[in-house]
């Protein structure tokens, strides 16, 4: 939460373009380095190969190694994009462009974060994107994280909320009208 702050708070004060893309089929896209068998599926048993078994050549949700391929593999095509990874953060990719300015990735699951001042750069590196892998484009970011984001471009102001989200908790607990309480979050934190 701390990099997704910093980089809103950068977005902010320099009006930078913010673009949010969902990688499809996410952890399909990573490469086993294991051999790893499962049992057929129900329903796709070979008749007289009972007692077979399929090697999965592709990783696949459920394995525990699923998110770190994907992230290996996202990881290789990104620095080969000419990215640096942060050292503190490995979910922060930055890359300077010919202006000089910064593009920010961040990757969180199957959902990518990007921002920079050259729109035609941040198209350029989608269009790479998507050739290499599944992807949505939801254009520009309105939700994060099951956060709400509010911008006041011309006022350089960036808010996060999470009213929606509440509300849909409490509805689904029944607890709609229970009393509220301040949450352990600095009241009116500004990102600037």
């Amino acid at each position: 939460m701390t990099t997704l702050r910093f980089m809103l708070g950068v977005v902010a004060a320099d009006n930078l373009e913010l673009i949010q893309l969902d990688v499809k089929t996410t952890f399909l896209h990573g490469d086993l380095q294991e051999e790893i068998y499962m049992e057929q599926l129900k329903g796709f048993v070979a008749s007289g190969q009972e007692h077979l078994v399929c090697r999965l050549k592709k990783s696949q949700y459920g394995l525990k190694q699923s998110s770190r391929q994907w992230y290996k593999k996202f990881d290789d095509f990104i620095q080969s994009a000419g990215f640096s990874k942060s050292d503190e953060e490995h979910c922060l990719f930055t890359k300077t462009t010919r202006d000089g300015s910064l593009i920010f990735l961040i990757i969180y699951g199957g959902d990518l974060l990007l921002s920079g001042r050259d729109a035609g750069e941040l198209a350029e590196l989608v269009r790479q994107l998507r050739l290499k892998f599944a992807m949505k484009d939801i254009g520009p970011s309105r939700h994060i994280l099951r956060m709400k984001i509010s911008w006041k471009r011309n006022q350089r102001q960036l808010f996060l909320s999470q009213t929606d989200y509440s509300g849909r908790v409490l509805e689904r607990f029944n607890m709609q009208s229970t009393k509220s309480a301040s949450t352990p979050l600095p009241i009116n934190i500004r990102l600037s």
